[in-house]
């Protein structure tokens, strides 16, 4: 079984959330606050947990989800803010996980509900990795 992807959609989703709000303002991501607090080996090497979660936030920065100003050894990602691209895709109803809200809600109400991010957000807080999975792809470019 594959569960660093399934840690892989995980951490982009709780990426994206953060990032998105703290939108406009940088901020720092902490790997800990991705993945807990987790020991380092007999020689000081990040656990591999973490070096997966800081690989991840890597990637999306490398396919332009967000830009960073650099790392802070294996520990975080700073000065780190969402893409123009990003920020618009999370910002949209326009996909099709909106099928469980209200067509009849005040249009202000279903833009914030219906979100891409706030998808994302209620995944993340019900722990639902299979109704997440599907969420992440779409963001990341999955038709």
């Amino acid at each position: 079984m594959d569960l660093h992807i399934d840690d892989f959609y995980v951490d982009s989703a709780r990426c994206m959330v953060s990032l998105y709000q703290s939108f406009p303002r940088k901020s720092t991501l902490y790997m800990d606050d991705f993945v807990g607090v987790l020991e380092r080996d007999e020689v000081g090497l990040p656990h591999p947990r973490q070096l997966q979660c800081l690989s991840t936030l890597i990637w999306l920065g490398n396919e332009g989800h967000l830009r960073y100003m650099d790392t802070i050894g294996y520990d975080a990602l700073d000065q780190c803010e969402l893409t123009q691209a990003a920020f618009l895709r999370l910002s949209s109803t326009q996909h099709p996980f909106n099928s469980e809200l209200d067509s009849a809600l005040p249009r202000s109400v279903f833009r914030a509900q219906g979100s891409l991010i706030q998808q994302m957000r209620r995944h993340l807080k019900s722990r639902d990795t299979e109704k997440l999975i599907p969420v992440v792809r779409f963001f990341l470019g999955e038709h």
